[in-house]
């Protein structure tokens, strides 16, 4: 005759019950999410000569970045990223480069209207975007993942949308801070456009909208406009004088600190943002 045994329950791991925790699972993700970009980039920069290093490192960064998150999902919340699902990333994607396109002109009409933003010429070689285009694409992929998909999804699956939008928020525009010649315009500007970023992200629930629109903002002012952009130094095709207060034209750091951005920004996050979050688009 057997004698009938309770069953016992697996007692967690330290570790398992430290990333229970929202918190630490932010931290552990955005961790995993740099440290690719961080690392490729090092290693490019100490083991290829200078010449070579043109495009491929920061487009293998921001793959390798893409991949590291996919890990964190799978593996430590043990779960499908739907986030990344390739189902009409594009079509998404494409919808975010418009976006972003569209509120870089309509800057820089507002501000060629105010006779701030005059173009002299163009660039007498196309150099520019071979360090440009794929170090935004580089940018938008990893800051997406850093501050939509880590921080805003895990915030707000714990503390709720308006916890997450002020979190990611206020990240986003530390992370500025370190930025040549930046202002507390331009920190102001940056947090409103976190809010456009996780409006996008709520939209589809996924990434490519928000990566799209972040990177048509950047090359717009970094690829096809030279200026400054986020207080780095000018490149790009159409030379630009700009001319004018510094609350307008946004001094040494760029237009994300001209007082015009801010405004159109902010009248595009609180249009998106008031409406209905987590409605997903046709595919």
């Amino acid at each position: 005759m057997s004698i009938a045994h309770p069953a016992v329950t697996p007692v967690p791991s330290f570790f398992s019950r430290l990333l229970a925790h929202p918190a630490a699972r932010v931290v552990l993700g955005l961790i995993v999410t740099m440290l690719p970009i961080t690392l490729t980039m090092m290693l490019a920069g100490i083991l290829v000569p200078k010449p070579l290093r043109v495009v491929w490192p920061m487009l293998l960064a921001a793959a390798f970045s893409v991949m590291a998150y996919r890990w964190f999902v799978t593996r430590i919340e043990q779960r499908q990223p739907t986030e990344l699902s390739l189902r009409g990333a594009a079509r998404e994607t494409g919808m975010g480069v418009a976006l972003g396109a569209a509120l870089g002109l309509t800057v820089a009409g507002i501000l060629a209207a105010a006779g701030a933003f005059v173009i002299t010429g163009t660039s007498d070689s196309f150099g520019f975007l071979l360090k440009s285009l794929p170090e935004q694409i580089m940018v938008a992929c990893f800051e997406e993942i850093m501050f939509r998909a880590v921080v805003f999804r895990i915030v707000e699956q714990r503390w709720g949308t308006r916890a997450a939008l002020l979190a990611s928020m206020l990240l986003f525009g530390l992370a500025h801070l370190s930025n040549d010649n930046v202002s507390v315009m331009a920190i102001v500007m940056t947090c409103i456009a976190s809010l456009v970023f996780c409006a996008c992200y709520m939209k589809t629930r996924r990434l490519w909208l928000p990566i799209g629109a972040h990177f048509a903002w950047n090359s717009t002012y970094d690829g096809l406009f030279a200026v400054p952009m986020s207080g780095h130094t000018a490149r790009g095709w159409l030379q630009v004088s700009m001319s004018g207060p510094e609350w307008l034209t946004g001094g040494g750091y760029g237009v994300e600190a001209s007082v015009v951005t801010l405004i159109v920004w902010g009248a595009v996050a609180i249009l998106m943002l008031r409406q209905r979050p987590g409605h997903v688009l046709a595919h």
